[in-house]
């Protein structure tokens, strides 16, 4: 059960979705900006890595509910699917990931930690893999929003679905109408 009452059944409006239908004046920038930084193109990472970026700090930040969204997410739009999603995950240092993707997610882990971890050295080490600094930056705002997010779902002690297939239902709902729903 929630922290707060958001006066709403919490099995239907699991983790981030109770909060956002209890505060709409809220969930309405807070959705925006998910859609800029995960959907809206062209962006020189696909809406899959973006959205890699955010389940990899969900899953740093044990964020049970936005770790496996996001992780859903991704997978419905990379071509490896949950595959490549759980190796990330699980080793980042072997996932099958392009060298500049991985130079990416070393600084969304450092973001996680602190901001402050990450290090010229860091963002050296991704642009000599060819990432420009509109991915640094996205990369970046991704980390830390999803910090934000994380912070916002647990904090409040949402619900998770009771039935996990709710993720990929979900998935293919934001693949088709984005955040804005």
């Amino acid at each position: 059960m929630a922290h707060i009452d958001l006066g709403l059944d919490e099995k239907e409006f699991p983790g981030i979705s109770g909060p956002m239908r209890y505060r709409p004046e809220t969930a309405g920038p807070l959705n925006e900006l998910a859609e800029v930084l995960l959907r809206r193109g062209p962006h020189p990472l696909s809406p899959g890595e973006r959205e890699l970026i955010a389940a990899y700090v969900s899953g740093l930040n044990e964020c049970n509910f936005c770790c496996s969204s996001h992780s859903a997410f991704a997978a419905a739009q990379l071509d490896t699917g949950m595959t490549l999603v759980d190796q990330v995950r699980s080793n980042l240092d072997t996932a099958p990931v392009s060298e500049k993707l991985r130079a990416l997610l070393r600084i969304a882990g450092a973001v996680q930690q602190d901001g402050r971890k990450v290090t010229t050295a860091m963002v050296d080490a991704a642009r000599a893999e060819g990432a420009i600094d509109l991915e640094i930056h996205d990369t970046v705002l991704i980390a830390a929003a999803f910090c934000m997010f994380n912070r916002y779902v647990d904090g409040l002690a949402t619900a998770l679905p009771e039935d996990s297939s709710r993720y990929a239902e979900a998935a293919q709902r934001i693949i088709h109408e984005g955040y804005h729903h």
